[in-house]
């Protein structure tokens, strides 16, 4: 198993600026996965594909393979993560040969785990190279969430009454932006990492979990940092 590790580290972010080179635990954000990526056998490049000359930088230095900055076509809000993904992609086939899989992790999930990491492409091997998609428990169940209609509270969900009891639920996840494998025929074939029979690559743990998106995510991070892994478990 040939398994390209992708790693999309954009240069511009509004709502936190400069997210992907702010220190945590005393080194950049990005560099946190580039670090986990090391000791993953299975992986046959970490390739990082980043607009920004620092950004660029600091991948390279830490190890991993910057051969372009991205085009800025790719580097607009616009731009799709599959569109990022599937030119490093071509770029690293036609140089260096075909992968099996894509694994595209985000900068913005520093405490994905190791263990968490082998699950996942083990999930990907055993089911014939089928997508997986990182996921976790909803904190919110959608049969619980509203919406305003003509100025009155009404179920999010047309048809659905309020439920009173969370185990008369199903169980409900959301996409944790942590983990991403794919085969290359997929992706192409999509343009998208969403498959209609994904597999979840199920994530329990809030820190393993977490989403650096704002400053608030951020301070949140550096708080985990300081307490027992077991506290989030």
């Amino acid at each position: 198993m040939k398994i390209l590790a992708l790693i999309t580290a954009r240069g511009g972010s509004k709502r936190l600026p400069g997210k992907n080179i702010k220190i945590l635990g005393g080194k950049p954000l990005v560099t946190w996965s580039i670090d986990l990526a090391k000791n993953i056998s299975k992986i046959c490049d970490i390739l990082v594909s980043t607009d920004d000359v620092e950004i660029f930088n600091i991948c390279y230095d830490a190890g991993a393979l910057c051969p372009w900055l991205r085009p800025k076509e790719l580097s607009s809000d616009s731009a799709t993560s599959a569109d990022t993904a599937i030119h490093a992609l071509n770029w690293y086939e036609a140089e260096r040969g075909a992968v099996d899989g894509l694994l595209l992790l985000q900068p913005t999930s520093p405490f994905r785990s190791l263990d968490t990491i082998h699950k996942g492409i083990e999930l990907f091997e055993m089911n014939d190279r089928q997508t997986v998609l990182g996921v976790s428990p909803t904190h919110s169940h959608p049969a619980w969430t509203m919406k305003i209609q003509d100025g009155h509270l009404a179920p999010f969900l047309c048809g659905r009454t309020f439920v009173p009891r969370s185990q008369d639920l199903p169980l409900t996840y959301v996409l944790n932006g942590s983990f991403y494998l794919i085969s290359p025929e997929m992706l192409r074939k999509n343009m998208s990492f969403m498959e209609q029979k994904a597999l979840p690559l199920i994530m329990e743990s809030q820190k393993e979990s977490l989403d650096i998106d704002t400053i608030w995510d951020f301070k949140m991070a550096e708080a985990m940092l300081a307490i027992d892994d077991r506290d989030f478990d």
